[in-house]
């Protein structure tokens, strides 16, 4: 059974830092790509950040400078710095091929506020 398990949500402040990471389990990931997506009240779910199989790496305009992803074997990370109440969302982990094959996670809230 495939699963994406994301965590290191919570409620920070504005200018604060988190780390999001995103375990996955039940079959080899090296062949996949990874990504980040996050999804506000209302809005649709937009690409974060993507890292390759091979450490390339895509940042969305929003957040580049502030976020980093990496990862690790099965696992996937997001750098969070200098965090905006404009970054409040749930975020999702995604596993992905361009063969189509794909996998999501549950989610984890963000929410940045004083």
């Amino acid at each position: 059974q495939v699963q994406l398990v994301e965590s290191g949500g919570g409620l920070v402040q504005p200018g604060g830092s988190l780390m999001l990471s995103c375990i996955a389990s039940g079959k080899t990931f090296t062949t996949y790509a990874m990504a980040w997506y996050r999804q506000a009240p209302g809005k649709q779910r937009d690409l974060v950040a993507a890292i390759g199989s091979g450490g390339d790496t895509n940042v969305a305009e929003a957040v580049k400078g502030r976020f980093t992803i990496s990862r690790d074997n099965n696992a996937v990370y997001l750098q969070m710095n200098s965090l905006k109440p404009e970054d409040t969302a749930v975020y999702y982990c995604k596993a992905f091929r361009y063969d189509g094959d794909y996998y999501w996670g549950q989610g984890t809230q963000v929410t940045v506020s004083s």
